[in-house]
């Protein structure tokens, strides 16, 4: 499908269809109630199923009032010619703000999901941009990510993202007028993948945090194992051998963050790492866990860019350094009890 198509059906049809059954879903709330209460008894944990429904009610409602937002400020801003100044671009980073604060506050409250932060935080008031290079595992850690930048650390993310993301229509209005990069983890031939994510990290403000996620899709062993063998493949036997040690998380592929580390010499580097729902591999999972009753622990470690080698090979060499400190960090961290829950 043509990228020009994709744009048409998303707002065209995918975005007037979010608005309608988010209106749709309030219309018959007390029906959807009534259903969910009466099931209830016949799954395992406390009140699932209404926890659940409340949950995506929230969810489709936020994403349907961003897009009417989005669309009156499209209107406002003398039809989309002035929507990515400095001041359009200010309101569109408080608004995303505000609704993962509501959303997270939801989570919390709903599924009792805590979030804590092991070890020493980065600055509330920084004076230099930053790349953040984060773990990519578990359900919702790139919203996780966003909220705690943005409501912990005041920072203004440009966000390198998997492509299939930009069919949510909020999300791909959003990020369209905002610095970011939708790209596939298999590009087509042709397609210069690093050069766009250099252009993204190139003038960042002092507030700003460059977002990249190395490992280029969520942990599973069979990705892990895939990963592992492309490697192999390629004939890179030693970067193989320290990616099969590393049980935790994906071999990092190093071309993206080593573009935008050139591009920012300026910036520091902050690698994250999170553990604690890690192992909800499939929406099965995700599912028999629920209600969660979980605690997401996060490890923030701000490298000073003076400790980042200068050479190519002793950059990627660094980099699986770290994804090798972040595999042992999980394994010291992540839930003992990993017992799933009754079918």
């Amino acid at each position: 499908m043509s990228s020009r198509l994709a744009w048409l059906l998303q707002r065209f049809l995918v975005a007037p269809a979010v608005v309608g059954l988010a209106l749709l879903a309030w219309v018959t709330l007390p029906l959807w109630l009534i259903v969910a209460a009466a099931l209830s008894p016949l799954l395992p944990g406390r009140w699932r199923l209404p926890r659940i429904a409340w949950l995506a009610l929230v969810y489709l409602t936020a994403e349907a009032l961003l897009l009417v937002v989005l669309l009156a400020w499209w209107l406002a801003s003398g039809f989309g010619r002035r929507i990515r100044s400095p001041y359009f671009a200010g309101l569109h980073y408080e608004l995303v703000e505000g609704l993962l604060v509501v959303l997270f506050r939801e989570a919390r409250r709903v599924l009792r999901l805590r979030i804590t932060t092991d070890g020493p935080t980065p600055a509330r008031f920084p004076d230099h941009p930053v790349l953040v290079c984060c773990r990519h595992a578990g359900p919702g850690d790139s919203f996780t990510l966003m909220y705690a930048l943005m409501h912990w650390y005041g920072r203004e993310p440009r966000v390198v993202l998997k492509d299939t993301l930009a069919w949510d229509p909020a999300i791909s209005v959003l990020l369209h007028r905002l610095p970011a990069r939708f790209i596939s983890p298999n590009p087509e031939r042709g397609e210069d993948l690093e050069a766009q994510i250099a252009g993204l990290a190139r003038e960042l403000d002092t507030d700003d945090a460059f977002v990249i996620f190395p490992e280029g899709g969520n942990f599973t062993p069979a990705r892990r194992e895939k990963a592992i063998d492309r490697l192999q493949r390629l004939g890179m036997r030693g970067m193989a051998d320290r990616a099969s040690r590393m049980i935790h998380v994906l071999a990092p592929r190093p071309g993206g963050f080593l573009a935008a580390l050139e591009a920012a010499p300026e910036a520091d580097v902050l690698m994250v790492a999170h553990t604690g729902l890690d192992h909800m591999l499939t929406v099965g999972d995700v599912w028999r866990e629920l209600p969660m009753d979980k605690e997401l622990v996060m490890r923030w470690w701000q490298v000073p860019r003076a400790e980042i080698p200068a050479d190519r090979d002793a950059q990627i060499e660094w980099l699986y350094d770290w994804w090798a400190r972040i595999d042992t960090w999980v394994d010291e961290n992540r839930p003992t009890d990993l017992t799933p829950a009754p079918r």
